[in-house]
């Protein structure tokens, strides 16, 4: 079953908060919106988004980056099981 498709323009948002919870490691940021979604991302997803927005708007011929999430059973040490890994054609 398909999922349905969102736009979230500015005018949706209410507050964005980006924090370091008490007695964790890692940044969380909270995005609310005005329909009273709350969507919380973990620092990792955030770093992914950042570095594949990076991509797309500063290298000279790469106009899009999609990241696919797989499990990593060789991880390196310290990096989660779980990644959102560039796709390759």
């Amino acid at each position: 079953m398909p999922m349905a498709s969102r736009t979230v323009r500015n005018e949706d948002v209410q507050k964005i908060i980006v924090e370091i919870p008490e007695n964790h490691k890692h940044a969380r940021t909270t995005i609310l919106l005005n329909d009273g979604t709350e969507l919380v991302f973990q620092e990792a997803t955030i770093a992914n988004l950042v570095r594949a927005y990076t991509t797309v708007k500063t290298h000279p011929f790469t106009t899009r980056v999609v990241l696919v999430g797989q499990k990593v059973l060789a991880q390196k040490e310290g990096y989660a099981e779980w990644q959102l890994l560039e796709e390759t054609h």
